[in-house]
């Protein structure tokens, strides 16, 4: 397993873009990601969120540098999780496979449109959406699709973190 450094010095850092296939919201992926990890749980297999891929990345010292896994939910990039490692699998037909493995802390990114695509991509620290800061969950949050289009018009809530504060 390639354990990421927890953003130290090695080399610079990079992200993964990856569509979110059946969520409709971000509730829709913490839920799926609860759900999963409570299997792999009972098992006795690691509890962390794990998004398993058919490519291993090329460039896995600079996603293991910091970098995260940033989700398009409808369309929209949305929210993004700290790479933690990278673990080779491999399927019952014996094809090797890359398990992202993933922080399940899940960072609310300011929204921006984007088309869809196979696969994953990279994301460049400076093409990257910036952080939103914590704020109300519950029957205070604003609904994800009132973010989402607040977000398109530009408008932003109070204390945006700026891209130079994002760790």
């Amino acid at each position: 397993m390639e354990m990421a450094d927890g953003g130290g010095s090695v080399g610079a850092r990079l992200n993964l873009l990856k569509l979110c296939v059946g969520a409709e919201t971000i509730s829709d992926l913490e839920v799926w990601q609860r759900s999963r990890a409570a299997e792999r749980r009972s098992r006795g297999e690691l509890a962390c969120p794990v998004h398993t891929t058919r490519m291993w990345p090329r460039r896995q010292d600079e996603l293991l540098a910091g970098g995260s896994l940033y989700w398009v939910i409808k369309g929209v990039i949305r929210v993004r999780q700290r790479i933690v490692a990278l673990e080779e699998v491999f399927s019952s037909e014996g094809v090797r496979h890359c398990s992202i493995i993933l922080d399940p802390n899940l960072i609310r990114v300011e929204g921006r449109a984007c088309r869809p695509f196979q696969g994953w991509r990279y994301l460049t620290v400076g093409d990257a959406p910036i952080d939103i800061p914590q704020g109300p969950t519950g029957a205070d949050a604003l609904p994800d699709d009132l973010e989402a289009a607040l977000s398109a018009l530009g408008v932003r809530p109070a204390g945006v973190v700026s891209r130079a504060a994002q760790p």
